[in-house]
C-alpha cells in the first residue's frame, strides 16, 4: 500500500497525464455575419458647430437608427452641440462636457481663462456623464492645478475622463487621482498594441475606445493583428468602439465606420464581439442598451 502522503501526487500526476491527451478546447467560433443584428454603442461621437447646418439634429439620429447604433457618447466643440443632440433625443445620447468653446481649443484648452469656472457651471447645468475628449499634447507642470482639480471633479461625481493622449498623460492623472476612471480616446492613437494592453493590466479603471485603430486592429486589412488580439483576449471588458466625427467628412462616411467596426467584430467569439459593440460603454456610463431603442428618441 502507497503511504497516504504520496496519494495526492500520484492523483495529480494521474490528471495531468489525463490532460496531455485530451483534445485541447476549441476556440469559440466568431460571431461572423450575426454582428449586423448587435447593437453598437458608439463611445466617441463629436457633434461639433459646422456639422449643425449639415446633419441637423433628427438627421444624427437617423443615421444611428440606420446603422444599428442604440446609444452614442457626444461631446462638442463647442458644447452646445452636445446639449442640442440630447435634448433632443434624450434616450440616446450621453452627453460628454467638452472644454473646449470660444478660442479654447485643442492645443490652448489648459491656458484659457477661467476653464475651471466653465467646466464648474456646465457640470453642474446639464446632465453630463464625462468630462472630454480633450487633447494633453505635453505635459507642463504649470497645468497640474488645473488637471487635478477636474480629476476632483470626476471622481467625486463617479464619472469618466475622455483623454486623448499618449501614455504618459494617462499615467499621469492616476498619479493625481488613483480612483479616477478614463477612457483612453483611439487606444493611445499611435501607441503600440503592446503599451496599450500593458497600460489596461496596470489600471483597473482604464478603458479605452478603438476609434481611428480600426486597421490597426485588422492588421491592415485582414485578420486581427496577434499584437491586438492579445489586447482583446485580456481586456475585453475594457474595449469599446467609437467613429469620432470630429469633422463633415466623418458624418459623411457614418455608415462605412460602423460597418468598419463591425468587420473587425465580426471575427471574435458572439461574447466577446458584444461586450466591445456595446456592454463595456453601457457599464461605464450607467446606460442600458437595447435595440428597440432603434427608432426612438
Amino acid at each position: 500500500m502507497k503511504p497516504a502522503t504520496q496519494i495526492p501526487l500520484m492523483r495529480a500526476t494521474l490528471i495531468a497525464a489525463v490532460i496531455s491527451i485530451l483534445p485541447m478546447p476549441l476556440q469559440a467560433e466568431p460571431i461572423g455575419d450575426a454582428i449586423r443584428d448587435v447593437p453598437i454603442f458608439d463611445a466617441h461621437m463629436h457633434y461639433k458647430q459646422p456639422a449643425w447646418a449639415a446633419y441637423p439634429v433628427k438627421t444624427v439620429i437617423e443615421l444611428m437608427d440606420e446603422n444599428g447604433v442604440a446609444i452614442a457618447a457626444v461631446s462638442s466643440t463647442p458644447d452646445e452641440g452636445s446639449i442640442r443632440l440630447f435634448e433632443f433625443a434624450p434616450e440616446r445620447i450621453v452627453p460628454v462636457l467638452r472644454p473646449y468653446h470660444d478660442d479654447a481649443g485643442s492645443s490652448n484648452w489648459t491656458k484659457a481663462p477661467g476653464m475651471l469656472a466653465y467646466l464648474q457651471k456646465r457640470i453642474e447645468t446639464y446632465a453630463h456623464k464625462g468630462i472630454g475628449e480633450f487633447h494633453i499634447h505635453d505635459l507642463d507642470p504649470s497645468d497640474r492645478p488645473l488637471l487635478r482639480a477636474i480629476a476632483q471633479i470626476a471622481k467625486a461625481r463617479r464619472i469618466p475622463l475622455h483623454i486623448h493622449s499618449d501614455a504618459a498623460p494617462v499615467r499621469m492623472f492616476f498619479k493625481l487621482e488613483p480612483e479616477l476612471t478614463i477612457l483612453w480616446a483611439h487606444g493611445g492613437m499611435t501607441e503600440p498594441a503592446e503599451v496599450v494592453g500593458a497600460m489596461l493590466d496596470r489600471y483597473p479603471t482604464l478603458y479605452a475606445d478603438t476609434a481611428y485603430r480600426e486597421f490597426d486592429i485588422l492588421n491592415g486589412g485582414g485578420d486581427i493583428s496577434p499584437a491586438w488580439r492579445a489586447v482583446i483576449n485580456r481586456h475585453s471588458d475594457k474595449l469599446m468602439v467609437g467613429t469620432d466625427t470630429w469633422v463633415n467628412d466623418q458624418w459623411d462616411i457614418y455608415a462605412k465606420l460602423i460597418a468598419l467596426n463591425r468587420l473587425w467584430l465580426s471575427k471574435l467569439p458572439r461574447n466577446i464581439a458584444e461586450r466591445i459593440a456595446y456592454k463595456n460603454a453601457e457599464r461605464l456610463f450607467h446606460r442600458k442598451v437595447s435595440p428597440a431603442l432603434l427608432g426612438t428618441r
